[in-house]
């Protein structure tokens, strides 16, 4: 029996550019809209550590709905971290503020990727509270469910920390095998059980991001990453939900990252929009505006912007993004009139 807010979410942009369908205007979101820039949500987190906000449902509904309030955008996405399947199952790690992810024991052997127990969803109550709060409070604008892909987790796990070389990672991956292989297939299972947590509470698409993706050569990518990606997004696949790929510098991989099993492969500001369509063949599209035109006028933002929504025609389908995150210093108000103009713009 469908649900009145299944009906509203019939009638979604977002859903219908995802699965290929003509919408009545280009959808429009923003990776990382959820936090950083708003102001109300810096009021909210004065003293809440970021993982303490991610585990407080009624904090995670709130951040999760204020850039849908401000800017009416055609999606939320869910407020959580990266990291955070691992700190719920018991991994002793912390955010630290203008760091990132801090792992206090780096992942170096077998023994220690046995020891990372497997999610379940008596591990993560509150997610389950909070995508129930928020598909009830959202109605027909569509949840996003978020997790971090396998490759990047696994970095931050073996490294202990955020790396831009990645030579601990890599040097597991090339020199100890099995031990790269067990990791991968410990977190591709927490990311599987993690969106199929938030799916199943009701969130109507799902986003694996793979920050650091764009550190790895194509051969490399498709023989030691590529399938532990395929396993989350197959399994996401089964939930009859819309999947998003998404890594940043990945232009050599994202034909790969399309056939991990993406439904929207998510192209970064790096790339011309019209090269990476080429790319990732008969699949939607989600991006690809700079971050950093938000800070030019408005004239040459909304340039930029017309620019982009045009090149998309040519895909499968097309959600408007940034490519990348919001930057914190990005006046909301320039996001306002973003969003208004994507979804003004001409069929």
């Amino acid at each position: 029996m469908t649900s009145p807010a299944d009906a509203r979410l019939d009638d979604s942009a977002f859903l219908a550019a995802a699965r290929g369908q003509e919408p009545t205007h280009t959808p429009v979101w923003f990776m990382r809209q959820a936090g950083r820039s708003l102001p109300e949500y810096l009021k909210l987190r004065e003293g809440v550590g970021m993982l303490e906000s991610c585990m407080d449902a009624d904090l995670v509904t709130e951040i999760t709905l204020q850039p849908v309030r401000r800017y009416g955008v055609d999606a939320a996405i869910f407020f959580s971290d990266i990291v955070l399947p691992l700190k719920a199952v018991g991994v002793d790690l912390d955010i630290v503020a203008g760091v990132g992810p801090v792992v206090a024991s780096p992942v170096r052997t077998l023994a220690d990727v046995a020891a990372i127990p497997d999610l379940t969803p008596e591990h993560v109550p509150f997610i389950t509270r909070a995508v129930q709060q928020l598909a009830a409070e959202l109605g027909g604008t569509p949840l996003i469910g978020f997790a971090g892909a396998p490759f990047t987790v696994a970095s931050y796990l073996v490294e202990g920390g955020p790396s831009k070389e990645h030579a601990k990672t890599k040097a597991m991956m090339f020199g100890a095998p099995d031990v790269w292989d067990a990791l991968m297939r410990k977190i591709a299972g927490l990311a599987e059980e993690y969106l199929r947590v938030q799916v199943e509470a009701g969130a109507s698409a799902v986003q694996l991001f793979d920050s650091w993706a764009g550190a790895l050569t194509p051969a490399d990518y498709q023989q030691h990453v590529m399938r532990h990606s395929a396993r989350v997004l197959a399994a996401a696949g089964e939930l009859g939900v819309p999947r998003i790929h998404f890594g940043v510098g990945t232009t050599n991989l994202l034909s790969l990252m399309g056939e991990a099993g993406a439904d929207v492969v998510g192209i970064d500001w790096r790339t011309p929009l019209a090269d990476g369509i080429a790319r990732v063949g008969d699949r939607a599209v989600q991006g690809n505006l700079d971050p950093t035109l938000v800070f030019a006028p408005t004239a040459v933002m909304t340039s930029r912007a017309a620019e982009i929504i045009e090149a998309g025609r040519a895909a499968k389908g097309h959600i408007f993004n940034l490519g990348h995150g919001v930057i914190p210093s990005t006046d909301p108000g320039q996001l306002k009139a973003l969003t208004e103009f994507v979804q003004a713009y001409p069929r």
